[in-house]
């Protein structure tokens, strides 16, 4: 029945029982059951009655299928890797209590990936986030109030800032903050690792139409203003059709050269960055410029193929 009531909204009385095989009698005393294990399951008025899962004032036990098991593991160690502070311990630590409870042939899929995947790092995180502050700005953002929070620029001059989140930009290893800054009546990029103390200021934001097709675009815009950008042009060897849905339009622009080969053009500040979305594509391509990027590409490579070989052995 959990299993059931995980996989869609809502549930009739009938329609369990039918799936279940059992009376609706059945139905109703199970539920009670489910409550008493914590788990809040709201009644749904209506003609035959229902039944589905709310959200409680707890996490209660989640019912996961043996894919649903690996693709949590697969995130857990992900996470573990990002440039979120304390997100490595808290990860691990989440890792370590589903490994506990794993059934044998689900630990050994698990363990395979946890002794034998290593996380490859692009280049290491120069900055690191604290939660608390992304979690503030994004609530910011959701219910449209003012933040107040204290801000340190390159150079390390800091400032008091009043602004009115707009929505939140990881890009690489940082977080951007696109928010209208009451005071200098302006739309700005605020790194988030630089912005200490969010809090929210209990004033309401105002309707505001951002400068840019969307909030990664004016951070695209913004990081090209005040970042030294660098030129790349990559000849992927495919038709612009079947490149085109692989690529963010905000990243660049695509044009076809002939039928099976089209031109990908950006400005960049970070060449590691640029290599690993080429990369990913699964496309053949051939680096046009600059020379520098297929250094980037080869340093990336041997990182892979030395991971391979340890993993081999």
């Amino acid at each position: 029945m959990l299993a059931l009531l995980q996989s869609r909204p809502d549930w009739s009385g009938p329609q369990l029982a039918e799936r279940l095989d059992v009376s609706t009698r059945t139905i109703r005393n199970d539920i009670g059951r489910l409550r008493e294990l914590g788990y809040p399951v709201d009644a749904v008025p209506g003609v035959s009655g229902g039944y589905r899962l709310a959200a409680g004032t707890h996490m209660p036990p989640l019912l996961l299928d043996d894919e649903e098991v690996v693709a949590v593991a697969v995130g857990l160690r992900t996470a573990a890797s990002t440039s979120i502070e304390g997100i490595e311990e808290t990860s691990l630590r989440a890792f370590a209590k589903l490994d506990q409870l794993l059934p044998s042939r689900l630990r050994k899929r698990v363990g395979a990936l946890q002794s034998h995947v290593e996380p490859l790092q692009w280049r290491d995180p120069d900055a690191t986030v604290d939660p608390e502050a992304l979690a503030v700005l994004s609530m910011a953002c959701r219910d449209r109030e003012q933040v107040r929070f204290d801000y340190a620029d390159k150079e390390g001059s800091e400032s008091r800032r009043l602004v009115e989140p707009f929505r939140l930009v990881p890009a690489g290893h940082r977080w951007y903050l696109v928010a209208w800054d009451v005071r200098r009546e302006d739309w700005r990029t605020f790194r988030v690792d630089r912005a200490s103390r969010p809090r929210l200021a209990g004033v309401r934001s105002k309707d505001r139409k951002l400068p840019a097709a969307d909030a990664p675009s004016f951070v695209r815009q913004s990081i090209s203003r005040t970042e030294p950008s660098i030129a790349a042009v990559v000849l992927f060897h495919a038709p612009i059709d079947k490149v085109t849905p692989l690529l963010p339009s905000h990243v660049g622009l695509l044009d076809a050269v002939d039928e099976n080969t089209c031109r990908f053009r950006t400005l960049t500040y970070d060449l590691d960055w640029l290599a690993v979305q080429v990369a990913r594509l699964g496309v053949e391509f051939t680096v046009q410029e600059p020379a520098a990027l297929v250094d980037v590409l080869r340093r990336i490579g041997e990182r892979i193929d030395a991971s391979l070989r340890r993993s081999d052995g």
